[in-house]
């Protein structure tokens, strides 16, 4: 179980959850051991340009939406260099970031989860 994993699990669980991040793939929006913030979501809410953490093809990530199919309760998967992770269920993304080295995320909180 990686770092992530834990941290997908206390936010599945209802948990607002601050960490840092280590990685490149999402520079700029995050740079490696910057303090984010991720809260529960509400996937039915997402749109492209959300971070989120879900789980896609057994790996975590923090990573953006790149595209969503309401109708197969879905959303798409990939980093900010171009690389696309791959579709996921609603019912594996486990949060929306809210915030980097607290800085709002624009338009994430309306879309948290009342868990």
């Amino acid at each position: 179980m990686g770092a992530l994993d834990a941290v997908a699990a206390r936010v599945a669980g209802g948990a607002t959850v601050e960490f840092r991040p280590s990685g490149t793939s999402m520079v700029p929006l995050i740079r490696g051991r910057q303090l984010v913030a991720v809260a529960p979501v509400d996937p039915s809410k997402l749109t492209p340009g959300d971070i989120v953490l879900a789980r896609v093809a057994g790996t975590v990530y923090l990573h953006l939406v790149s595209a969503v199919d309401p109708q197969r309760k879905r959303v798409q998967i990939s980093n900010n260099r171009g690389r696309v992770n791959g579709w996921t269920g609603h019912d594996r993304v486990f949060g929306i970031c809210v915030s980097v080295e607290g800085t709002p995320r624009p338009g994430a909180a309306g879309k948290t989860s009342g868990l």
